[in-house]
């Protein structure tokens, strides 16, 4: 209503091409967008996991209810929040249509794209819910499975484009899963990710897969919601380490690193922390470290390829561009499912108690969960490295330019890192911390770059510029020249600001360290 107000017209006159309504709805649109996609996941994300945990789920079985029930009940229910949410943007909506310029059926069809949103992703929530073994991790992959369709899914739109082969029908295919695409010919902004003809479809793709899906998603649910979900048995497996001479010199052959080997003792110089969080997380173990490293370096060489075959049209910027989104959006996604429970898991399960019984320091507690976030993340950079290499040496003068987005880079690392840490320390429960910590992180990437969308309506240059200055994502955007950023100067201002904020966290997370260490 703020938006409504500052554009309102201050005269009997108004301009009869709506521009200013417009302009208002366009922002109002994208940004309740951002936050159905922030807000809504974590209902259905807890719903049937929880259920689990407290062991409610196998009782609703026992009753007449039946799946089907239970299913539309929980599904009903994240509905009732999507439509609060709804709610209370009509009056900035209805605000917009009696300014002019704007016709009930552009409004209907925006609310008819978030019903859909609102019941794909609701679907999306639940059935990860009912898969997820604990709630902390149900969040992170259903917040992952969002970064992927609303973003990531765009990528390979971006490169294949244009061509006259498979990968860019695949491309068409997956760049029509995401609401911000569908949404833009909506209010009026166009296909963000053509650079030819605008493709007036894409709504409609979204619209029909996204009801597809939904409905695929809520059959496989439903089949799954019987008493067998509480089977987990699993084979114990053997050990290397246990077999014959023959046995583990071939598996010295097949294996750099043996997954089903004993780990062996910690060396003295190593922080036991950080080990212990290495082997106690799923991804944590070296096998996995190097199969992960392993992934990023081929997708790297990929985007090695697509910069190599698509510099010639569209500019080593274009493409750098394309990078940046890309790795910006795998520092958001992994960084908070890392680092947001470090301290509140320990305290759900009251392991805090345990470490504090232990030689070690509270300080040098939090320096190994912290070594076990910095190492993960620092490897996964440095596996990416090969694009902007290859940049480089087709054109040497982006050298600086380079070295400049890889330092951005680094310092949204530890800047998601520490703000994960701070927050979540805050927080008893490790799914409370984690939902909070993603909510935070993706507010300070996402919603400065709405009043980019409002520049000069009602923004104007240098507002933009200064709330853009809290983005980094932002800030690595303007450093590699991307289209629409050139205009500001958004360094060293951001990295004044993810220092003092980097901080602050650490002085939150210590404040917190003392107070939960005190005996009680």
């Amino acid at each position: 209503m703020l938006l409504v107000a500052i554009r309102w017209p201050t005269d009997s006159q108004i301009a009869l091409s709506g521009e200013r309504s417009q302009q208002v709805f366009r922002l109002v649109s994208v940004g309740l967008l951002i936050i159905l996609l922030l807000l809504l996941p974590i209902v259905p994300a807890t719903s049937l996991v929880r259920e689990k945990e407290q062991g409610t789920l196998a009782l609703l079985l026992n009753t007449p209810l039946g799946p089907w029930r239970i299913y539309f009940a929980k599904l009903i229910a994240t509905q009732g929040i999507a439509l609060l949410l709804l709610s209370l943007s009509l009056p900035a909506t209805g605000a917009c249509y009696a300014m002019g310029g704007l016709s009930l059926r552009d409004l209907a069809g925006v609310y008819l794209l978030f019903a859909i949103v609102s019941l794909f992703y609701a679907a999306i929530g639940l059935l990860i819910s009912l898969m997820a073994p604990t709630i902390d991790a149900a969040i992170k992959w259903t917040y992952s499975a969002i970064l992927l369709l609303t973003t990531l899914s765009q990528i390979p739109h971006y490169f294949f484009q244009g061509t006259d082969s498979v990968m860019a029908d695949i491309g068409e295919l997956l760049r029509s899963l995401s609401p911000f695409a569908a949404l833009m010919p909506l209010v009026g902004v166009g296909d963000i990710g053509g650079q030819g003809l605008i493709a007036a479809s894409i709504t409609n793709d979204f619209m029909f897969q996204s009801v597809l899906l939904t409905s695929i998603t809520a059959l496989f649910t439903i089949a799954r919601i019987n008493h067998r979900i509480f089977d987990q048995n699993r084979a114990a497996g053997t050990i290397s380490d246990d077999q014959g001479t023959a046995v583990r010199a071939a598996r010295r052959i097949f294996f750099l690193v043996d997954p089903q080997r004993r780990s062996s003792a910690i060396p003295r110089f190593l922080n036991p922390i950080m080990v212990k969080e290495f082997r106690c997380r799923r991804f944590g173990r070296l096998h996995w470290l190097l199969r992960i490293v392993a992934f990023f370096a081929v997708t790297s060489l990929g985007l090695t390829y697509a910069t190599t075959a698509g510099a010639l049209d569209w500019g080593v910027e274009t493409i750098g561009t394309i990078l940046v989104i890309m790795q910006m959006s795998l520092i958001i996604l992994i960084t908070p499912s890392l680092s947001a429970g470090l301290i509140s898991s320990e305290r759900e399960t009251r392991n805090w108690q345990l470490l504090q019984t232990t030689p070690l320091s509270i300080w040098r507690i939090a320096i190994g969960k912290i070594e076990s976030v910095a190492i993960p993340l620092i490897i996964i950079l440095g596996a990416t490295l090969p694009g902007y290499a290859v940049m480089i040496y087709i054109e040497p003068g982006l050298e600086l330019q380079v070295k400049r987005v890889i330092a951005c880079m680094l310092g949204t690392e530890f800047f998601s890192m520490l703000m994960s840490l701070g927050i979540g320390s805050q927080f008893k429960r490790a799914s409370v911390a984690t939902a909070t910590a993603y909510a935070a992180l993706l507010g300070v990437s996402v919603i400065p770059l709405l009043f980019w969308l409002a520049q000069d309506a009602p923004f104007g240059h240098q507002t933009v510029e200064r709330i853009l200055m809290l983005d980094p994502i932002a800030a690595t955007l303007t450093v590699i020249n991307a289209p629409g950023f050139t205009s500001y100067q958004l360094i060293p201002g951001n990295w004044i600001f993810l220092v003092a904020a980097s901080f602050a966290a650490i002085l939150a997370l210590s404040t917190k360290l003392i107070l939960i260490s005190k005996p009680t």
